[in-house]
């Protein structure tokens, strides 16, 4: 009878949570619905940088305050996500450096004590609480306002000496353990939340060489094949892992939305060497329980100096991302975007607006999710909260939501299949529990009000 009993709760469990799978919307569906998207830059990610001069560590009392504030950013306010969705934006990205607050004890060394030797004194794999609650705090800002929300591990990986997460398959056998275990704690903390929550599983990993552009660009001769296959391989290896773990805890992570980037972030721009595709080409979609639970990401920064040049550089990229991502059975983000043209917005405004705007249109058409890198609102600015680059923001909406800017009001969209309720601007329920997918043959032209959102038929 015990026996029977468990078999029952179990098959009970695996009808519960393919309901709760049902009810998530798509990897694409998330990527249409998060609309314009913009990065939390220089707060949760904030470190030292460098194990010469550990500045944070040593200088301060290491409250998360002084993180959050170390790189020019005040601390965040839950008001600027209110701006920020008035003003058209439905998506954050939160970057978070989480090495520092992992059981390390940072004992330095040399003539100034700032030194830290991390082989020596290495740090652990448990995540502080009051660190972690913080970054839950933050998150729980964006959700709080109906936004999608990106977490990260961001500069655990890239150019620093302080990177741990490198593309290389014998620091990938090494680091594998602490990798798991941050994003094991990551989904825990997190395990209860809807749809609108979306990991990141890392940020711009690099090679042992610290290679941008493609793998082992930092070798002798520019490109070592070895070094080169280690990378991509410990890439796509760090992916599988991170989907794994996340589906291993169960609850809604098992069919969460999950990011995965390209080596280095690469989005596969320019033309000067046979290897600039290969971060493309050389993804892999991970392997998942659910399917079309899976997000790519990569990040764009052309320069705009020719406008006419950035212009075709777009819609070159967006090609070759279908080609050789897009292809492979997931949609697309780019997490990060903005320009490497120096001081563009100070000296090459006119260019950057319309760049802004060419840029969002044409990603919106292809159904490709895009996330500005910091800048509209920056430093002291945000504590207001205001935009300090208002015009570009203007540039930003217009592309995606046309001349008429944001009204507020979302388009209705055919794809989705759950039951909602239906109601008058003026709160009269109209139509009860019918399918979403339908409401475009159910309603007259006109705005209405479904889950707390007003849409538009047309």
């Amino acid at each position: 009878m015990r026996n029977i009993f468990f078999i029952v709760l179990t098959l009970i469990g695996s009808i519960s949570m393919q309901t709760v799978a049902q009810s998530f919307e798509t990897a694409t569906e998330a990527v249409r619905n998060m609309r314009v998207g913009w990065n939390l830059g220089n707060t949760l990610e904030s470190n030292s940088g460098d194990t010469l001069n550990m500045w944070i560590e040593h200088w301060t009392d290491r409250s998360p305050s002084k993180y959050e504030t170390a790189w020019g950013q005040p601390v965040v306010n839950p008001v600027l996500f209110q701006m920020l969705k008035q003003a058209g934006f439905n998506a954050v990205r939160v970057p978070v450096t989480w090495y520092p607050h992992m059981e390390a004890t940072f004992q330095f060394k040399g003539s100034d004590n700032s030194i830290w030797y991390p082989w020596k004194d290495p740090f652990g794999t448990q995540i502080q609480q009051t660190w972690i609650k913080r970054v839950h705090q933050v998150v729980d800002y964006v959700i709080s306002q109906g936004m999608y929300c990106i977490l990260n591990v961001h500069h655990d990986t890239g150019a620093s000496n302080t990177a741990w997460l490198i593309a290389d398959e014998k620091v990938y056998n090494q680091q594998r353990q602490r990798f798991e275990a941050v994003w094991q704690q990551i989904a825990e903390e997190f395990r209860d939340y809807d749809e609108h929550l979306l990991f990141e599983g890392y940020n711009e990993m690099l090679d042992s060489k610290r290679s941008w552009c493609f793998a082992s660009f930092g070798a002798n001769g520019g490109y070592d094949a070895s070094i080169a296959k280690s990378a991509y391989n410990a890439i796509n290896s760090y992916a599988q892992s991170f989907v794994n773990t996340i589906r291993a805890t169960g609850g809604n992570n098992l069919q969460r939305n999950l990011v995965v980037c390209t080596y280095g972030a690469c989005d596969g721009s320019g033309t000067w060497n046979s290897h600039l595709k290969d971060p493309l080409k050389e993804m892999k979609l991970p392997e998942d329980v659910v399917s079309e639970h899976l997000i790519f990401e990569v990040h764009s920064y052309p320069k705009i100096d020719n406008l006419t040049t950035a212009k075709n550089e777009v819609r070159n990229l967006i090609k070759s991302w279908n080609s050789h991502l897009i292809s492979k059975g997931a949609p697309l983000i780019v997490g990060e975007w903005g320009t490497s043209t120096d001081n563009a917005y100070e000296n090459h405004r006119d260019n950057y607006l319309e760049f802004a705007k060419h840029f969002i249109a044409m990603t919106k058409s292809y159904n490709i999710g895009t996330f500005h890198w910091m800048g509209l609102t920056d430093g002291e600015h945000r504590s207001v909260p205001e935009f300090n680059q208002p015009d570009l923001v203007e540039a930003i909406i217009k592309g995606y939501y046309g001349e008429e800017g944001y009204t507020g009001v979302t388009t209705i969209t055919a794809d989705r299949n759950e039951m909602v309720d239906v109601y008058s601007l003026h709160g009269v329920r109209l139509l009860h529990q019918v399918p979403y997918s339908q409401l475009q043959s159910l309603l007259k032209s006109g705005i209405y009000v479904v889950r707390d959102k007003k849409i538009i038929v047309r």
